[in-house]
């Protein structure tokens, strides 16, 4: 089918349907980082216990995200969108109204952010697979994803900005408005996206299984270097956000909407990147490769030294640079792995994906916490280290031929 009557398919509407949803999810949990603060001292709670309200949606997702996958390739990617959103909804609702008339919410807060992590389970990841389906061409599917993901930094630009706002106006306000976001996109997406028809009875789970595993025994080196890259990317994205959300407030006396604004900075230049990168990379792997080792090595040296930097025009700068490498990482490896797995295993292979990129948001907060009380610049370092020896271990694993064998 020719790029030409793909792209006739895939209407305006249903592109932003489609970019709309890892949008909403980013805000539903990045909004809140700024907040954490705040929340801290409404709820008395410590900056470890806050964390865990990034982590707690996180480590729901996690675990379900695999099987949202394979639901997705056994009913339609659809039928598995639409209650993984109105999920959401009721999640943001719980922890929305703990925090307005509960004396001590926040074990409430953190089942409601763990419901609404099971929603995102079903969400974002979705996506990734549902772009393959509508898109033939690879071209196609490369631009879209990286519009997909552009939307996803777009929404950790807008996060601290909006999250800080809402908290201005009342402090709980953030949780409720994940509720409203998830109910605009539920509607965008029953209304405007049309999931091509499934052909043939759907595959058995234990032949579903023995695919699966066939896979990972061909295709296993390069895949895991993925799913560690993309793990390793959020980790650091969001320990580093957490850190300079605090030191923001501590170091600098810079809070509320302007606190939004400078958390902002680094993450609009990680938003260009990752736009860049989805609109020039196409189907080349070659580029791909170069492009993610060099983007590493950018970050790796700029996360150095991070924790050395007291004047804050330097510290941003560093950290706008090290946030427009992480973007141009982003595309490459969803580009890697929608274009080079059959569609009938898709969902499965992009949710293990999808969980290793939350497992990195669920530990990079409590881990920064932690390492804050003692010395964070031994957790620089070690990101630093760990960068140098990922872009060691892609340079090795991923390759033209490893990728397309199993395309």
């Amino acid at each position: 089918m020719s790029s030409k009557s793909d792209k006739s398919k895939v209407s305006v509407w249903c592109l932003a349907s489609i970019s709309a949803v890892p949008l909403i999810m980013t805000l539903g949990n990045s909004m809140l980082i700024p907040v954490l603060p705040i929340l801290e001292k409404k709820v008395s709670i410590s900056s470890f216990q806050s964390s865990l309200i990034i982590t707690s949606y996180s480590v729901a997702s996690i675990l379900l995200i695999p099987i949202a996958g394979y639901l997705s390739d056994r009913f339609g990617r659809k039928m598995i969108l639409l209650p993984s959103l109105a999920i959401t909804f009721i999640g943001g609702l719980i922890s929305g109204f703990a925090s307005w008339k509960m004396g001590n919410p926040y074990m409430t807060i953190i089942i409601g952010r763990i419901i609404q992590g099971i929603g995102s389970a079903g969400a974002f990841p979705i996506i990734l697979p549902l772009v393959g389906d509508l898109y033939k061409d690879d071209d196609d599917a490369s631009a879209c994803l990286g519009i997909v993901e552009t939307s996803n930094t777009f929404g950790k630009v807008l996060s601290p900005i909006l999250g800080a706002a809402l908290a201005l106006w009342i402090w709980y306000i953030p949780f409720f408005s994940i509720s409203f976001f998830s109910l605009i996109s539920f509607l965008m997406v029953l209304f405007f996206i049309k999931v091509p028809k499934k052909k043939g009875e759907p595959t058995k789970l234990h032949d579903f299984l023995q695919e699966v595993k066939k896979i990972f025994h061909t295709d296993g080196k390069w895949l895991y270097c993925v799913f560690i890259t993309g793990a390793f990317i959020m980790l650091i994205l969001f320990a580093v956000q957490f850190y300079l959300s605090n030191i923001l407030e501590s170091r600098y006396d810079i809070h509320n909407i302007k606190k939004g604004l400078v958390l902002a900075i680094p993450l609009f230049f990680l938003c260009v990147a990752s736009f860049i990168t989805g609109k020039k990379i196409k189907d080349n792997i070659k580029a791909m490769k170069i492009l993610i080792i060099c983007s590493l090595l950018i970050a790796a040296a700029c996360i150095a030294f991070t924790s050395h930097l007291d004047n804050l025009f330097w510290l941003i700068g560093i950290l706008s640079i090290f946030g427009a490498g992480l973007g141009a990482i982003l595309p490459s490896l969803d580009a890697l792995i929608t274009e080079n797995i059959e569609k009938e295993q898709r969902g499965t292979i992009t949710s293990f994906y999808s969980s290793a990129r939350f497992f990195g948001v669920a530990v990079g907060p409590p881990l920064m916490s932690f390492f804050m009380k003692k010395n964070e610049s031994y957790l620089f370092y070690s990101f630093s280290a760990l960068a140098i020896l990922l872009l060691i271990l892609i340079a090795k694993c991923i390759n033209a031929k490893s990728a397309e064998s199993s395309s």
